[in-house]
């Protein structure tokens, strides 16, 4: 059946809700390549939105969940538990960049991880206010979505949120909001919405991704590592995308300089596996009662096995090494064309973890129509790319870091076409 028939019965078939970007449809994928069921090759820059740092269907990831397949699939981990569990949250608890003792437990979604560390640090603190920061992203449930500082279209006809959130101004040079600036507003929300005695925790995220791939300044992080001290809070740094070799290192948290009490991990974490975690300091990840936290998938066998796979090819693979090595070639090829290309404003990130903001020569208007046509000639010459920010034009860069050379030697001249073909069209328009 053509995929003109399958849109069809997609339409017919399926909520209008979910929003699809391509028009074709998927047949098989390797590393960073996939077919079409046309044939059509296309290069994958978009790794399922950051979950495939180690690549579509990695040998070593397929084969450690096919194995565990020949064993069993399910059992729900809190009736019958399973090594695998124990073996993945103590590797993790042995890098996890927080003060003292790890402990980690595992769920299934990013936004059931936020959850949860927002219900630890509440069960811990017994307070219920959370603060989160405008242009963040947390999850599309109830409460994260409360917690999400982007309306559009995340929010939209979906309220009312939870009480007792709160966000805060968000620290962006590019917009004139400084660290201080941001930890300024933030005490006076302190005097004016919400009393720090009544906050459980303060939620970040150390590279903003729906956001615009925004790195949160390290002054500022640190800044809130000393107010959540001083008033008792728990600090939890949301690493759902920026985790597992993205930027660099294993955890973006690493290169900050701050250590939080609790983190959120998902999507690289198991190479395409639905499953995600909370790893924090003990003595505040146990403070629920025993059956507080869990859930029927929570833990899957399946990911875990991915889990564990996925950790050793990033070590084998040296792909934090790798991810930086990237990172900085196709930073280089952005920054080159910022001449030819003027609507380039800024190239910023961490490791891999890259963007770049576009806004109309001489000024400071946001170009969200440059960044779809550009993004829409990349996707017509085989590569795809995903756009972010509160203005939607920000282009992201999510390769799988196991990606070949000359694999991303060719997305990069496609890039580069792109950008150059939407700049000329912008200047005979």
């Amino acid at each position: 059946m053509n995929k003109t028939e399958i849109t069809q019965r997609r339409q017919a078939a399926t909520a209008r809700g979910v929003g699809i970007m391509c028009d074709f449809y998927i047949e098989k994928a390797k590393n960073a390549e996939l077919w079409d069921t046309d044939g059509n090759r296309y290069i994958d820059f978009a790794g399922g939105i950051g979950v495939l740092n180690t690549g579509h269907l990695h040998p070593k990831v397929q084969a450690a969940v096919a194995e565990q397949l020949n064993k069993f699939s399910h059992t729900c981990y809190q009736v019958v538990p399973y090594e695998s569990y124990t073996l993945a949250a103590e590797r993790i608890n042995a890098k996890a960049p927080v003060n003292g003792t790890a402990k980690t437990f595992f769920l299934t979604t990013g936004a059931e991880a936020v959850e949860n560390a927002v219900k630890v640090a509440r069960s811990y603190t017994g307070r219920p206010g959370v603060i989160s920061f405008q242009s963040g992203y947390h999850g599309r449930t109830n409460l994260t979505l409360g917690m999400t500082g982007k309306v559009a279209p995340y929010k939209l006809g979906f309220g009312p949120f939870p009480a007792d959130i709160v966000h805060a101004q968000y620290p962006n040079p590019l917009y004139g909001v400084s660290s201080e600036d941001a930890l300024a507003s933030l005490k006076l929300q302190f005097k004016t919405t919400i009393d720090p005695k009544q906050v459980a925790a303060i939620i970040i995220e150390p590279i903003q991704g729906e956001g615009g791939f925004n790195v949160t300044p390290f002054d500022f992080l640190q800044g809130l590592r000393d107010l959540c001290d001083e008033h008792g809070i728990v600090l939890i740094f949301d690493e759902v995308q920026t985790g597992f070799a993205r930027t660099g290192t294993l955890f973006a948290t690493e290169q900050t300089g701050v250590k939080p009490d609790l983190i959120t991990m998902a999507k690289s974490l198991a190479g395409g596996f639905p499953i995600s975690g909370v790893v924090g300091k003990a003595e505040i990840i146990d403070a629920p009662a025993a059956g507080g936290l869990g859930g029927t998938y929570a833990g899957s066998p399946l990911g875990l096995a991915a889990v564990l796979a996925v950790l050793d090819v990033i070590e084998e693979e040296k792909l934090c090494e790798r991810s930086q090595q990237l990172g900085d070639q196709l930073r280089a090829r952005l920054e080159s064309l910022q001449e030819a290309v003027p609507q380039i404003r800024v190239v910023r990130g961490l490791g891999g973890m890259i963007a770049v903001e576009f806004m109309k020569p001489d000024t400071n208007e946001h170009d969200p129509e440059f960044t779809k046509r550009a993004q829409t000639h990349a996707l017509e010459n085989g590569l795809i790319l995903l756009t972010c920010g509160m203005y939607y034009n920000v282009m992201r860069f999510l390769f799988p870091v196991t990606i070949e050379d000359e694999v991303f030697a060719e997305a990069l001249d496609t890039l580069e076409a792109a950008l150059k073909y939407a700049a000329t069209q912008a200047a005979t328009a």
